[in-house]
């Protein structure tokens, strides 16, 4: 089958302008490719038309902006240029509703897209679905516009692997794992990805190991989350530093690398970590399998919300206020530090339980975006942080963006309680710092420490 590498310039479709895909068209319209940008909302691509982009995501909403300034990407609600392009890359949302996949978008996606292929094209499918779903649902749509995977167009499996606050530089520079329905296909993705973005490849051996890939990935992530918040759970009644732990524990070899335990915090959130595990589980499920790990990881990590509200309440308790009436500043409310991203942030069943206390809670973060926020908690940040700590009881930092670094505690200090403690839910304070707040006449308390 002959795809396009004798094209001087290559064009590419991205269907699906949430993060992954709005990422992947502006690294490929940066590196000299004609982008057209697909999503059937209306809102989603007027904001980007407009040049509001919403990502927090560092560089990419210059990015976003300097490919559309110059044409080399544009964005539309219709499909019809589908039919135009090289390549095809979905990577619309695939959600999770009871362990199961929400299959929706994607086969909406693959009907579109299916019904304007022609002979050449190359499919790249960036959607995470569990084991199986490109070949048994995705391809078998492509193929309902009458052409035939493997000798008229190419399939290709490859999951993306982007971490949010880095995800321009990932994206650059991360190997990318191919799984292709046939050779053909596997090779031209390959020299897709080489000459695009100069990337190293790892050839997998079939869709489904592709597929395998990223879950595999955030399965091992949950697991490891679980077990460093399960060890600051042992090291906080042990009166140990769980930072300490780690730090030591991670220097032991094993193999070609590290042991390397990951950080505990207030909770697992965003919209990969969260599903992919129950993907993996499912799928053991349909093979009569039992993964009893993704369970138990899971419910660890789904807990940490609930813990860290309760030490709020235990350490304003050895103060003597209670939580009822306290005014608890938080600092950070989306789902990790240095992003304004919502999805499934743990913090907000944290606030949800300290408002249950009766605790008066205040919330402030410069990442996310204040309707957005609204919207989810229920009440507006306070857009200044000053204001946010004035009079505060607590002050809870649960996602620590660099921007917080500025604060200066010192000069705070006659603004907050008399009696004030900090919660340290993912800023992993140095040692340094918390004596430093400690002499400053804050309470401090992280988790595990």
């Amino acid at each position: 089958m002959r795809f396009f590498s004798d094209r001087e310039r290559i064009s590419v479709a991205v269907i699906g302008l949430g993060y992954v895909g709005s990422t992947v068209a502006a690294v490929l319209a940066d590196g000299d490719v004609d982008v057209v940008g697909i999503d059937i909302d209306p809102e989603v691509v007027a904001r980007l038309n407009e040049r509001r982009v919403h990502f927090s995501e560092p560089g990419l909403p210059e990015l976003l902006n300097a490919a559309l300034d110059s044409r080399r990407l544009r964005a539309t609600t219709g499909f019809d240029d589908v039919g135009t392009v090289d390549v095809v890359i979905i990577a619309v949302n695939t959600p999770v509703r009871e362990g199961g996949l929400v299959d929706v978008y994607l086969s909406s996606a693959c009907a579109e897209v299916g019904r304007r292929l022609r002979p050449g094209q190359l499919v790249i499918l960036k959607s995470t679905v569990p084991p199986g779903v490109s070949r048994s649902l995705a391809v078998p749509v492509l193929e309902s516009g009458g052409l035939r995977a493997g000798e008229d167009f190419g399939v290709v499996f490859c999951p993306e692997r982007l971490s949010e606050g880095q995800a321009l530089h990932e994206l650059r520079t991360f190997p990318i794992a191919i799984g292709g329905h046939d050779p053909d296909a596997a090779a031209a993705a390959a020299a897709f990805w080489r000459r695009t973005l100069g990337a190293e490849v790892l050839p997998c051996g079939s869709l489904e190991a592709a597929e395998m890939v990223k879950l595999a990935n955030n399965w091992w992530i949950d697991h490891n989350i679980a077990m460093a918040n399960e060890l600051a759970k042992l090291c906080g009644v042990l009166d140990v530093d769980v930072l300490e732990v780690i730090a030591a524990a991670n220097t032991m070899r094993k193999n070609s690398g590290n042991v390397n335990i990951l950080l505990p915090g207030v909770g697992v959130g965003g919209s990969c970590l969260t599903k992919d595990p129950w993907m993996v589980w499912q799928a053991g499920r349909d093979h009569d399998i039992d993964l009893r790990t993704v369970p138990v990881a899971r419910e660890v990590n789904d807990t940490m919300p609930g813990y860290t509200a309760d030490l709020v309440a235990r350490e304003l308790a050895l103060l003597d206020r209670p939580l009822a009436g306290a005014r608890i500043a938080v600092l950070g409310v989306a789902f990790k530090n240095n992003t304004g991203d919502l999805r499934a942030t743990p913090t907000l069943p944290v606030v949800a339980a300290l408002r249950d206390g009766g605790a008066d809670v205040v919330l402030h973060d410069p990442l996310a975006e204040p309707g957005e926020v609204a919207k989810l908690f229920g009440q507006t940040p306070v857009p200044d942080v000053r204001d946010a700590l004035a009079g505060a009881d607590c002050i809870a930092v649960l996602a620590r963006h660099d921007v917080f670094d500025e604060l200066d505690f010192a000069e705070l200090r006659p603004h907050v309680a008399e009696h004030c403690v900090v919660i340290d839910g993912r800023a992993h304070y140095p040692a340094a710092t918390v004596e430093r707040l400690r002499g400053l006449g804050y309470a401090y308390r992280g988790i595990g420490r």
